[in-house]
């Protein structure tokens, strides 16, 4: 076990290096800089600011430079925001997406999960027909435009929700749905298929036979197995939800940090950029390990060792 894990981390750790090597290379070959004309400054003041930052200096020293900061988890000063670093950004601004990000999963998993047992259940029937629509709808309809959707319909027009900001969990109730539909419809579509496979299986019939009731059959033997799958989306359930968050968060002028990014993209803060880019792919590495270590707890036949052969 502590062998898998020491490895697994040294592959976080060079995935993390490229992924740094590669967005800071990436954004010096971008046009343009975060002192540029169409901030209107002097060419002499552009100049000094330029200088203040290190941006004068050669590219390798400031690619040095830059690794030794993340190497500190330090992501260095914000061009944009005066007095402010990168951390104190992201400090500030997490917050609001991990909360959004917590309701959107949890509300992906237990709904999609639900559909996709009920479907499986009623299979052919009218709950199957249902749920599926569900689904396909969720996946089709690109998230922007059920978020303008949801805004216009329950903000808007039934005044159930507040329209945006985030002050409340009332707040957060329609990012979260817009957020959480296409991972809920993908996962109600994916426990369907394998409540299926589960059900039609031998043992199944075997615990049947044996004069199991139909609630233990179910819910001890079938929901267990079929969740399998389920549980190995968990990790680009995590990305799904903090890509999708760029887009939410702007269309409900939610102060986190995909908002945050979309900012710093429009702005040329380009340690924003690199700072909250090596942030989410922290995230997104970190949670592909906790999945595939929950993953091996669920299911006794996988057995997480040093040997990837006896995975």
């Amino acid at each position: 076990m502590l062998k898998y894990l020491l490895k697994r981390i040294g592959y976080i750790l060079l995935s993390l290096f490229f992924i740094v090597t590669i967005t800071f290379f990436l954004m010096k070959l971008a046009p343009g800089g975060p002192f540029t004309s169409e901030r209107k400054l002097p060419p002499k003041l552009e100049e000094q600011m330029n200088e203040a930052y290190g941006l004068n200096d050669p590219i390798h020293v400031q690619y040095v430079d830059y690794l030794t900061r993340i190497a500190k988890w330090d992501f260095g000063p914000s061009f944009n925001n005066v007095g402010q670093s990168v951390n104190d950004i992201i400090n500030r601004s997490f917050k609001y997406s991990l909360i959004l990000g917590i309701e959107s999963i949890i509300l992906a998993l237990s709904v999609g999960v639900f559909l996709g047992v009920i479907a499986a259940l009623y299979h052919n029937k009218f709950a199957d027909y249902t749920a599926m629509i569900i689904a396909v709808l969720g996946i089709s309809v690109p998230s922007f435009i059920l978020a303008a959707v949801l805004q216009y319909v329950f903000a808007f027009k039934l005044g159930l929700f507040p329209i945006a900001k985030f002050d409340s969990f009332a707040h957060s109730v329609l990012p979260a749905i817009a957020l959480a539909a296409t991972p809920l419809a993908f996962i109600a579509r994916l426990m369907r298929s394998s409540m299926l496979e589960v059900l039609n299986s031998d043992y199944i019939k075997t615990a049947k036979a044996k004069g199991l009731s139909n609630r233990i059959t179910i819910y001890r033997h079938g929901i267990r197995n079929a969740i399998l799958p389920v549980v190995s989306y968990l990790g680009p359930l995590v990305v799904s939800i903090l890509t999708g968050s760029f887009i939410i968060e702007t269309i409900f002028a939610i102060p986190g940090l995909g908002n945050e990014f979309v900012e710093s993209v429009t702005n040329r803060d380009y340690t924003v950029i690199m700072g909250t880019t090596v942030f989410f792919s922290i995230l997104l590495l970190v949670s592909i390990l906790i999945v595939d270590i929950i993953y091996g707890f669920i299911d006794p036949r996988i057995k997480i060792t040093g040997n990837e052969g006896d995975r």
